[in-house]
């Protein structure tokens, strides 16, 4: 479906990430975890839609988008930073292949982490986050979102920073070894999403230590 949206207030969450709070349109119908096409409805940005992920549920009061901007690159986040209550925006969705397929082990980089925020944000609502725990790599400390929610929900948690360390966080890669060392019970579901290159070590390596690909969640489908 196709819907205006009219942008209600925008926060900053990191350093580089901003929260992005709309009405919810009428008829709106999608599963945690899902994506939506989103255009701001500016001249000169009608044609550069680009997908990102609904961080609020189905059901809440307002619609939220958790969005990374890259200023380097001079596109659509870039402007996104700009925009200010009253602005609008075209929505086109919902699609997305990462939804709730069962408890297991969510492994995220960066602004990977989207879809997995209402997916958990779903399951502990529910209290049911039993079975499910999260691995979420960043560069540096400052670099993680919502760094406060993953820290006070009642899930296993691993920080990892690859770049400089810091207290309270592994310091490498999310790699083979990485994973073995830390991983008791590889008969799970595993959901994967992050940079491409990310996605791609992580799945291998997960093939690696016998994971089927039918246990592997990842945004190209399950």
């Amino acid at each position: 479906m196709t819907s205006t949206l009219t942008l209600r207030a925008v926060e900053k969450v990191t350093h580089d990430t901003n929260r992005y709070v709309f009405d919810v349109p009428a008829n709106l119908d999608f599963e945690p975890g899902q994506a939506a096409e989103l255009t701001i409805d500016k001249d000169g940005w009608r044609d550069a839609g680009r997908p990102f992920t609904f961080t609020s549920l189905p059901g809440d009061d307002t619609l939220e988008f958790i969005i990374k901007i890259y200023e380097e690159r001079d596109g659509v986040t870039d402007r996104m930073d700009a925009l200010e209550p009253g602005d609008q925006v075209k929505l086109d969705g919902p699609f997305g292949a990462i939804t709730d397929h069962g408890p297991g082990v969510f492994i995220a980089a960066g602004a990977g982490i989207t879809p997995f925020i209402p997916l958990l944000r779903n399951r502990a609502r529910h209290g049911d986050l039993a079975g499910c725990s999260l691995i979420f790599a960043n560069d540096t400390a400052r670099d993680f979102i919502l760094w406060g929610v993953w820290v006070a929900l009642d899930l296993p948690t691993l920080f990892i920073l690859s770049e400089a360390a810091a207290e309270g966080c592994d310091h490498g890669r999310v790699d083979q070894a990485y994973l073995r060392a830390k991983i008791a019970d590889f008969d799970c579901i595993f959901y994967i999403c992050g940079p491409q290159p990310f996605v791609d070590t992580v799945r291998d390596a997960l093939t690696a230590l016998g994971v089927d690909a039918d246990r592997i969640v990842t945004e190209e489908g399950w």
